[in-house]
């Protein structure tokens, strides 16, 4: 991620930006994904900072504004398993919570910082910050995150969860050609994308045409998102080269949902109230995977030469049960019972944050706070210490009480 950092300061747009002296903002938004360089923005247009986190809340962002989640119930968002966790699961939170601190405090962002961003703060008059006084200086996370799909998190009050803020309120209609497919499907429609990573024509010819001839043999329309011309399709199967995902999953017919288990696509089923069957390949897909299976609504199907067989048992199974559509339904109206939407809910924020000149009453006191602080460490030294004393004075006491009655004795 560091190198992207620096590729992006030698974009040209971005280095007129940084340098024109001219340009001022009453705020920065700038999004956290193991990065913490942008920090200097703000300090280059002297304004707020708001971090936006597009993946579940992570103990290193909150790290940023308050304390970091604890490893022993809050999991990574790299990981592959949810809390609560057995020992070994545990134990590999908190090796990759570690290996993650190693990677991130080796100092490359704050030679990045000194070399690229501090120049241009000089340029413009100001005095340059220290890295790490920018690094805890932010004024809020806006995070696209909600407690529907989620794990019910303990967090700071400037730490906003916004989950779904980027659907619309209004769907856009289905293009003629969709609509007829969608309204004519009367068992029902199978929506499969596998996003925009990972590509359906770059699966292997064979599993395509087992794919296909497994979704021959279903009751069920099928709508593929294929990025290539595809023929001898069979009568319920459809590609579309580019799909409009909302106005899809929006449709009543609509009753299935085979996607990747990007935290959009989660979110967009939870919004439409669709269950999903998830094939999850990296990053954070596999812990949105197993929550969306934790929770009731979605089913997980790993990426293999046997997909297809998998598919089809697992489509069976979520028609089967219809507890995985009760809980999609349930799930959405959790999701949807907020006393504000979350467009509005962001855009509140980021005027509150440009109105307080940085929302200072909303940082929590635990940012000011060290480690050893925290733990009690200084006390519990102070008491052992106390205690190191007393048992060494009522030694001796007992040492020489002991000595004078010998002699007396004798």
């Amino acid at each position: 991620m560091n190198a992207v950092e620096m590729n992006t300061y030698q974009i040209e747009n971005v280095s007129k930006l940084l340098n024109d002296p001219e340009q001022k903002f009453d705020v920065v938004i700038a999004e956290w994904m193991f990065t913490e360089i942008c920090v200097g923005y703000a300090a280059i247009f002297n304004a707020p900072l708001i971090w936006f986190s597009s993946v579940q809340t992570h103990w290193i962002i909150t790290k940023l504004i308050d304390e970091s989640l604890h490893p022993a119930y809050n999991a990574d968002a790299i990981a592959h398993s949810i809390p609560p966790f057995n020992f070994f699961q545990r134990a590999h939170n908190l090796w990759t919570q570690l290996q993650v601190f190693y990677h991130l405090t080796k100092g490359r962002q704050e030679t990045l910082y000194a070399n690229e961003i501090v120049p241009i703060i000089k340029k413009r008059g100001l005095v340059p910050p220290s890295f790490n006084d920018l690094l805890y200086n932010s004024s809020l996370v806006l995070s696209n995150t909600h407690v529907s799909y989620a794990a019910a998190t303990r967090l700071p009050q400037n730490y906003k969860p916004i989950g779904g803020f980027h659907i619309d309120e209004e769907v856009k209609p289905l293009p003629e050609d969709l609509k007829k497919v969608m309204d004519g499907a009367s068992n029902g429609v199978i929506y499969f994308s596998m996003g925009s990573n990972l590509k359906s024509k770059e699966m292997p010819d064979l599993l395509k045409k087992e794919l296909i001839k497994m979704f021959s043999d279903l009751k069920y329309t099928v709508l593929w998102k294929f990025e290539e011309e595809f023929f001898d399709l069979p009568e319920n199967v459809h590609m579309v080269k580019w799909a409009p995902q909302h106005s899809i999953l929006a449709h009543p017919n609509c009753v299935l949902f085979i996607t990747h288990g990007g935290l959009l696509s989660t979110i967009e089923s939870i919004h439409f109230g669709v269950p999903i069957i998830a094939i999850p390949v990296f990053g954070d897909q596999f812990i949105n995977v197993e929550w969306s299976v934790r929770k009731g609504f979605g089913k997980r199907v790993d990426l293999s030469y046997t997909l297809a067989e998998d598919l089809k048992v697992a489509i069976e199974e979520v028609f089967a049960n219809p507890r995985y559509k009760e809980i999609a339904k349930e799930t959405s109206l959790i999701y949807h019972d907020r006393p504000v939407s979350p467009g509005a809910e962001l855009v509140h924020w980021v005027e509150h944050v440009v109105k307080t000149r940085g929302a200072l009453h909303l940082r929590s006191p635990a940012l000011f706070v060290p480690l050893y602080q925290k733990l009690y460490l200084d006390v519990l030294a102070v008491i052992l210490a106390f205690l190191i004393v007393l048992y060494k004075t009522a030694r001796c006491l007992f040492l020489k009480e002991r000595i004078t009655n010998k002699k007396k004795n004798n």
